[in-house]
C-alpha cells in the first residue's frame, strides 16, 4: 500500500496548499491512502465542517485531530456524522466522535487510522498507550486489515519514540503531530514500522509554528498574553511522510519525507 501522511494543517495558507496540490500528489505518487492532521486548519485552532469536507473532497481518507479538537464546536455533531474525521481516542469514555476508522482503499483493502493524544506538558487524558493497545487488538495486520496507521499527537519527542519502539512491528506507521517541525528522523524500525518523530505541519513557515512572528515571539519576551494569534499567511509548505508497506503483513518496505512548496528545501519520495 502506498501512503501518504500530511502534519497539521495551519491556517489559510496550508488549507489552501493542501486542497491545490493533493489531488496532483495522489496521481503523481499513485497513492492508495492519505491521511491528514487537520486539527489546526481553522486560524490555527480547531477544524470546521466545510473544511473537512474540503480535504475529503481534494483526496483525504482519514483526518485526525488533536488537543484543538473542540475549538470550533460546529465539529461536535459533524464528527457522529463524518466517521472518516476522528479526534484522539484516549479522551475519557462517552466523548463525542471515535478515535480510530478502518477506511476501505481501492482493490478492497482496509487500512486501520488511530489518532491519540500525549500526556507530557498536555492536558491528563487517559493513557494513550493502553488505547492503542486495546484498538490493535480488535484487528489482525496483514489478515483483516492491510495497514495501521497511528498518528500521535503529543509535545514531547520522547513519549512519540516511546509509542514508536512499543508498537514497532503491530503498525504500519507510527508518526508523531502537533509540534509543527519535520524531524529529520524518518526510518523504518527493526520491528518493520515506519516512523518519524514529527511530520511537521502544513503552513507557513516564515512563522512561528505557522503563526505570525510579532504575537507570537512577544509572549515570550514579556511573559503574559497579547494579541490573539493569527496564521501566517505565507506560501505554505506540504509536510508529511511516505510510506509502502507489504500487504502481506502491513509492514512498512519504504519510508521517505515529503516537502513541497514554501520555503523549506522540497523532497519528494
Amino acid at each position: 500500500m502506498k501512503i501518504l501522511f500530511l502534519g497539521d494543517v495551519v491556517g489559510r495558507s496550508g488549507r489552501d496548499a493542501l486542497i491545490q496540490r493533493l489531488p496532483g500528489l495522489r496521481a503523481e505518487l499513485d497513492l492508495d491512502l492519505v491521511v491528514v492532521n487537520g486539527e489546526n486548519a481553522s486560524h490555527g485552532f480547531g477544524l470546521a465542517p466545510d473544511m473537512a469536507r474540503a480535504f475529503l473532497a481534494a483526496g483525504a481518507d482519514a483526518i485526525t485531530l488533536g488537543n484543538h479538537a473542540w475549538d470550533r464546536r460546529e465539529i461536535i455533531p459533524f464528527l457522529e456524522e463524518e466517521k472518516r474525521v476522528i479526534r484522539p481516542a484516549n479522551f475519557p469514555p462517552g466523548t463525542p466522535g471515535h478515535g480510530a476508522v478502518v477506511v476501505e482503499v481501492r482493490g478492497g483493502r482496509r487500512a486501520l487510522v488511530m489518532n491519540v493524544m500525549g500526556r507530557l506538558f498536555m492536558d491528563p487524558l487517559d493513557d494513550p498507550f493502553r488505547a492503542v493497545q486495546a484498538e490493535l487488538q480488535r484487528h489482525s495486520l496483514g489478515r483483516s486489515i492491510q495497514a495501521a496507521i497511528i498518528d500521535v499527537h503529543a509535545e514531547a519527542s520522547s513519549e512519540k519514540q516511546a509509542f514508536g519502539h512499543s508498537f514497532d512491528g503491530l503498525a504500519s506507521l507510527v508518526i508523531g503531530t502537533h509540534t509543527h517541525v519535520p524531524t529529520a528522523d524518518h526510518q523504518i524500525l527493526p520491528g518493520g514500522t515506519a516512523f518519524q518523530t514529527d511530520a511537521g505541519m502544513c503552513g507557513d513557515y516564515d512563522s512561528i509554528i505557522g503563526m505570525q512572528k510579532g504575537g507570537a515571539a512577544l509572549r515570550f519576551w514579556k511573559k503574559m498574553p497579547g494579541e490573539k494569534l493569527a496564521p501566517a499567511e505565507g506560501e505554505a509548505t506540504l509536510c508529511g511522510l511516505y510510506v509502502e508497506t507489504d500487504d502481506a503483513t502491513g509492514l512498512a518496505t519504504r519510508v521517505a519525507p515529503l516537502r513541497q512548496g514554501g520555503r523549506l528545501s522540497q523532497l519528494m519520495p
